[in-house]
């Protein structure tokens, strides 16, 4: 709903009408005066968003150029046609290509060796054609490599329909399997698979049995989750011997099984959940391999015999340390590889389970990334991993477990004639106020800081523009990795930055529970540090300083500005989820009671209370405010586009400043954005261009 005399005048803002309703919880009365944006089926929303994206577009022309130029430099670092490492399965080398024009993937195989005819078997180009959105979720093929699952969303509300593929006839098969999720499994008979359906709220809550060439209503429920804090998935393990059903809130999981030769057989649970307790299994010959934080906050290793896996029968493999946190671990027929986070940064060890002899993969570079690859083998010595650093582009490897060799099968060509050795990337670190220290992440072009007198040093004078972003939530850590996105910014005298601040998970899981629940607010002040301590240390100033984070880390950039406003220039939030006690507090939605276990539970008062003074839509005050780009996109699930839209409005409302401010609603896609390579280059050129644009003004 728009004042009339601002929706005819193109050049000015527009400003949302306001129809306060009062939301009263514990006694306490907050007015929302935006609250009906919340319907979608009410025309003046939709006019509300068009209106704001027309603004935008208006606001952004005099960028067009400088969007252009962005976009051209970020896709002339990008190899368009390319081509994937292929991954062995069995007599088959799976791999995907991109063709250049084309935005999706190409999905293809070769039987025997590489030299081998290629069989295409998925075109992802073919099927998004005249699709605004495409996006492919679940891609898994038979035991026999003779039929191919795969499940496609058109409009980015992450509710999945399956399809069968027929690699014989390449004919689809006639069932279609509707509003599924991200997991699936294929039993060893080729022809029953499992699924994950979601509820209303898009949370995945039941498990279903199909059979195939069988429609949807005749399949088998074989669980139903009625706990709105569980989201339920399934899996094969790489033995291929178990199909695994995990149920797991933020604190709390369980797992069931059925001997994947026996599909119709009954689930057996390894171990009833106990509240606060959390374990995953992998399976071992006559043992499953159980990671779990039962009395071990940082995690520790069990093992059980599949025969009577509960908990009386664990025995420890690994204990619990203090000081590192065990991630994960993969299993094949002879080793044992434990994935760990030690001083801040990943790593992972081998062991022998036959000789139980350990061997330590290690890296250089003061601050990367470091994923497993694709390892679908359960017979074989090799492990096949990715290191990516600030400044080293993705680099697959193959390990062999045996001999500890390694060999890079790809480093990801990035043109331009990319040079490494003319960039720089350190980890620094900043002191809370609390005494905890926090990791900096930086890289920046070495001619970036001109050189001073001494050999090695260089000036840091204050006036770098620096790009710094953050996430702390969920106890994820956020990962120093390549992106040649990046170079623009780089290229153009750009410092950019990382706080790895609490709420992640960098240090293990006290790093994660001290900014989480009642610590959340050290969430947002370890940013505030980080940045402080960038302008105290001369990398740049509060005048050349922008910032972004998205979803969790759009929460992030709310809550900081809300606080220290002064000390950002400008502000990227992509689809923020900032509208805190409102949307945890209503169970209809799918970021309510699954997160109570991160941000707590609003029918507490303490939570209530503490949560309602950091949302930063509660906040929002009658004060200055940086230059901020806000986007959302209609069909999030995750952090619905009101959210975003009423910070906007209320922003609009109460700001002193005469800062730009912009909402871009992407109308038909979701909380990941554009679908397409291209596209989402676009809306990140788009991105940059207001950064670079508003640092200047």
């Amino acid at each position: 709903m728009l004042h009339d005399n601002h929706s005819q005048n193109q050049s000015t803002p527009p400003v949302a009408q306001k129809h306060p309703i009062v939301l009263e919880l514990h006694g306490d009365r907050r007015i929302d005066n935006y609250f009906w944006m919340r319907d979608i089926e009410n025309p003046q929303v939709t006019a509300y968003l068009e209106a704001e994206n027309h603004y935008t577009e208006e606001a952004m022309k005099s960028t067009t150029d400088l969007q252009q130029q962005l976009y051209d430099e970020i896709l002339s670092r990008i190899k368009e046609t390319d081509l994937s490492v292929p991954v062995r399965k069995d007599n088959y080398y799976y791999y995907s290509r991109t063709e250049v024009g084309k935005a999706y993937a190409i999905h293809c195989r070769k039987q025997g060796n590489l030299e081998a005819p290629e069989q295409i078997l998925l075109d992802e180009n073919e099927l998004a054609e005249g699709q605004d959105y495409f996006n492919v979720g679940v891609f898994q093929i038979s035991p026999n490599h003779e039929i191919l699952a795969y499940a496609v969303d058109n409009n980015g509300s992450e509710r999945y329909t399956i399809y069968f593929l027929d690699l014989k006839t390449f004919k689809l098969y006639p069932e279609t399997i509707s509003d599924t999720y991200y997991s699936f499994a294929w039993a060893n008979d080729n022809q029953t698979v499992f699924y994950t359906q979601v509820d209303e709220a898009n949370r995945p809550f039941k498990l279903f049995r199909h059979q195939l060439g069988k429609p949807q209503e005749e399949d088998v429920l074989i669980y139903h989750e009625p706990d709105d804090s569980y989201f339920l998935s399934v899996g094969k393990t790489r033995s291929e011997a178990y199909i695994v059903m995990s149920l797991g809130s933020q604190v709390t999981s369980e797992a069931h099984f059925v001997d994947a030769n026996n599909p119709t057989g009954a689930f057996q649970i390894v171990n009833p959940r106990v509240q606060n307790v959390e374990y995953e299994i992998e399976h071992h010959g006559d043992y499953f391999y159980i990671v779990t934080n039962e009395n071990a906050i940082n995690f520790k290793l069990m093992k059980a015999p599949v025969a009577s896996p509960s908990q009386q029968n664990w025995e420890t493999v690994i204990p619990h340390r203090e000081d590192i946190m065990l991630s994960g671990v993969s299993l094949f027929t002879k080793h044992l590889v434990i994935y760990e986070r030690v001083n801040g940064l990943p790593c992972a060890t081998v062991q022998n389970l036959e000789t139980n002899k350990s061997q330590n993969i290690t890296f250089p570079e003061p601050t990367y990334g470091f994923f497993e690859g694709s390892n679908p083998e359960f017979n074989t010595n090799i492990l096949r991993f990715t290191y990516t650093s600030l400044i080293t582009p993705p680099s697959v490897f193959d390990y062999d477990m045996e001999t500890n060799a390694r060999e890079l099968k790809k480093e990801t060509e990035v043109l331009g004639g990319y040079d490494k050795t003319q960039y720089e990337s350190e980890m620094l670190i900043a002191t809370a106020s609390d005494g905890a220290k926090i990791p900096i992440s930086i890289v920046y072009k070495k001619t970036t800081a001109k050189k001073s007198t001494a050999k090695k040093s260089t000036v840091k004078n204050g006036q770098n523009p620096l790009f710094l972003t953050g996430y702390g939530s969920y106890g994820y850590p956020y990962p120093a990795t390549f992106s040649s996105s990046r170079l623009p910014l780089l290229e153009r005298g750009f410092v950019f930055a990382i706080a790895h601040i609490r709420g992640g998970g960098e240090f293990g899981r006290k790093w994660y529970e001290s900014g989480k629940f009642l610590n959340k607010k050290n969430t947002f002040t370890d940013f505030i540090t980080c940045a402080e301590y960038l302008i105290e240390q001369k990398w740049t100033s509060s005048q050349h300083l922008a910032i972004s984070g998205g979803s969790a880390g759009g929460l992030l950039m709310g809550a900081v500005i809300n606080m220290r406003p002064d000390l950002f220039k400008v502000v990227v939030a992509d689809v923020p989820f900032v509208d805190v006690v409102t949307t945890i507090a209503d169970t209809s939605l799918p970021l309510s009671a699954i997160e109570w276990d991160e941000w707590g539970n609003p029918n507490e008062k303490v939570y209530y209370d503490y949560m309602k003074s950091y949302s930063p839509y509660d906040n929002v005050e009658a004060k200055d405010y940086p230059h901020l780009l806000i986007t959302a996109g209609l069909n999030d699930p995750r952090v619905k586009y009101w959210e975003p839209a009423k910070w906007t409005a209320k922003l609009r409302e109460l700001k002193t400043d005469k800062n730009i401010l912009l909402l871009k609603t992407n109308m038909g896609a979701g909380h990941g954005g554009a679908s397409g390579r291209y596209e989402s280059l676009k809306e990140l050129a788009f991105e940059y261009a207001f950064v670079l644009t508003w640092l200047k003004n």
